[in-house]
């Protein structure tokens, strides 16, 4: 498989996951926005929500929305899995840590400022700082299109790499931008 940097396109997409984990190292230009989204609440709604904490997760299904001011996620089902059974405010136990969040089915990522993103299957691993888009994934901001076999967004690096495959070849469609005088 080749891989190819398109950090342009892909930042979009990055910062919107990006929101749903605040406390990450984030490129300094997007510190400020940031903290603004994290104190925003995200508002998670679906048909059902079911909460395991045997299992430390949190399954959404059925028509999920994911939203706050600056993004719109939808997908069939997110999967939330955490590193500690939240902490129960009467006896003050330990702060939940999420581990990854899986997006699956119908992935649409908008961005209020522009971008969006779609694929079959989202996965945000936190620890790594990275998302990876897979399953016809697709990253559009204007007219600028971007799709492969897999786009990794390495969030500490500012890097996205996106893969292909012997019969689906990445393929980059990039207008010209006209500067403004």
């Amino acid at each position: 498989m080749k891989g190819m940097k398109y950090p342009l396109s892909l930042l979009c997409l990055a910062i919107s996951f990006h929101l749903l984990m605040p406390g990450l190292v984030q490129p300094e230009s997007f510190v400020e926005g940031n903290e603004k989204a994290a104190q925003q609440p995200i508002v998670i709604k679906s048909n059902t929500v079911e909460i395991n904490n045997g299992l430390k997760m949190v399954t959404f299904s059925g028509d999920v929305t994911a939203n706050n001011n600056d993004f719109v996620i939808d997908c069939d089902k997110m999967l939330v899995y955490y590193l500690n059974v939240p902490a129960d405010q009467k006896t003050g136990g330990k702060k939940n840590n999420i581990d990854k969040i899986v997006a699956t089915g119908q992935v649409t990522i908008n961005r209020a400022k522009g971008g969006v993103a779609t694929g079959d299957k989202a996965t945000y691993y936190k620890e790594d700082e990275k998302l990876v888009l897979t399953g016809n994934p697709e990253v559009k901001q204007g007219n600028d299109l971007v799709k492969g076999e897999q786009i990794t967004i390495f969030l500490k690096e500012d890097r996205s790499v996106v893969e292909g495959s012997q019969n689906n070849k990445v393929s980059v469609t990039i207008f010209p931008k006209h500067e403004e005088r």
